[in-house]
């Protein structure tokens, strides 16, 4: 009898300590290596449901884990944002590369119209916030997101939601972990814990650790407690008055380092 190494060079069969193996190669990078290097493919894949599970009690920082892919397939057409329980602050969106234009907001929760959008063609991403959702419908999502192929959809529940089933092919716990203790430039802030808790390979043993502040905030902050050890020096100039419309501020007094 053939064993399964030797038929596996003429047949796709997929072996568990295979992660990468066999995977659909259309994927949207996350903006985290470390994440990259756990997810099937090396991303977010293309054309299936995303289950992630939010904390039963608060919330985990979403933001700076989606958007980096939400920013990239913005490129190919608008991005739905379904049920968010805050109104979406376009400016920081803005400044994170997802354009207002093409942001979509949804206040309530709506299975239905999550699904009618994966089947327009001008829509690039969804992310819906689905706590109430059944099965059924999560089924339904991934299904037509599959038949699409190239749309991007995530679906956030609350945690209790993983003792149920779900058709998504990956999905992701996530908490907010206990603050580093300072000392390092960029340490203090607490790290986002990301479990993942079904994907196609071998189980993840331990939690990835990821930063919740977007790359320049983090250098910013660094330069600025490098600094701080020097000191600074205040150098005061007049204000100078050039007609400028009512509301505008001028810089009257520049900081540089001593």
């Amino acid at each position: 009898m053939p064993s399964i190494a030797s038929t596996s060079t003429r047949t796709p069969i997929w072996r568990a300590d295979m992660l990468h193996a066999g995977v659909p190669s259309r994927v949207v990078v996350t903006g985290q290596a470390a994440l990259d290097a756990e997810l099937p493919g090396g991303g977010w894949p293309l054309g299936g449901l995303v289950d992630l599970l939010q904390p039963e009690e608060g919330e985990a920082p979403l933001w700076p884990l989606l958007l980096p892919a939400l920013a990239v397939r913005q490129r190919g057409g608008a991005v739905l944002l379904m049920g968010v329980p805050q109104p979406p602050y376009l400016p920081a969106l803005a400044a994170a590369g997802l354009l207002p234009t093409q942001v979509l907001w949804a206040p309530d929760e709506c299975p239905w119209m999550a699904e009618q959008a994966l089947r327009c063609a001008g829509v690039a991403a969804v992310l819906a916030w689905l706590p109430h959702a059944r099965e059924a419908e999560l089924r339904r999502l991934h299904l037509t997101a599959a038949q699409r192929g190239d749309v991007l959809l995530f679906a956030v529940r609350p945690a209790q939601a993983a003792r149920g089933a779900s058709p998504a092919p990956l999905r992701l716990r996530l908490e907010l972990g206990e603050a580093m203790p300072q000392g390092l430039p960029g340490q203090g802030a607490a790290p986002l814990l990301v479990h993942i808790v079904k994907r196609r390979g071998p189980p993840l043993a331990a939690p990835l650790r990821l930063p919740v502040q977007p790359p320049v905030l983090r250098a910013l902050l660094a330069a600025g407690a490098a600094r701080q050890g020097a000191g600074a020096q205040v150098l005061p100039f007049p204000a100078r008055w050039a007609g400028r419309p009512e509301g505008a501020r001028d810089v009257d007094r520049l900081a540089v380092a001593a």
